[in-house]
């Protein structure tokens, strides 16, 4: 994990090739994304992420509280180029409706496995008292940052490698 100014990076190479990480990251997200409310709007199993594909497709969470269903929408998709690249923006439920961030999503293929790199950058743009920087210093909030999307990954490496393990590696439920 890298932090700079204004961007948290993090990588893990994975086990299967470029195409099949993209396409287990991109249709099976609800599978890896973890739960919990330092990851979901939605508190235990009530809510549901979802990704759109394509330019313009959305990162929601779908929650159901008190019978009425709620969409929040996390990002919307600026570049599709599967199975490389995945460019969205990001957006906290307490941003402001004009703050928004960056996450990029590289899958390098390397042999038979692939270098899936994410970077979250943007946060310069979003005041140093925001809420959703937890009162922390830059350092700290982006390696905080960091932190958080090593722990996406690893849960995307884990979920992967139980679905090869069950011989359906890129099966979208």
């Amino acid at each position: 994990m890298s932090a700079g100014d204004d961007h948290a990076r993090v990588s893990m190479r994975i086990n299967v090739p470029a195409d099949v990480a993209f396409k287990f990251f991109t249709q099976n997200i609800e599978q890896w994304w973890r739960r919990g409310p330092r990851y979901r709007n939605s508190s235990g199993d009530q809510g549901m992420i979802c990704l759109e594909s394509g330019v313009g497709g959305r990162l929601f969470e779908s929650v159901t509280v008190a019978g009425q269903n709620s969409i929040i929408e996390i990002g919307r998709i600026s570049v599709w180029d599967p199975p490389r690249r995945l460019v969205f923006n990001w957006r906290n439920v307490n941003f402001s409706a004009t703050e928004h961030t960056e996450v990029e999503v590289l899958f390098e293929a390397s042999g038979t496995a692939t270098n899936v790199i994410v970077t979250h950058s943007g946060w310069s743009a979003i005041r140093a008292d925001h809420p959703v920087r937890h009162g922390a210093k830059v350092e700290q909030f982006l390696r905080a940052q960091g932190d958080w999307w090593a722990e996406q990954l690893r849960s995307l490496d884990r979920k992967l490698g139980m679905n090869l393990c069950q011989g359906r590696p890129d099966e979208v439920h």
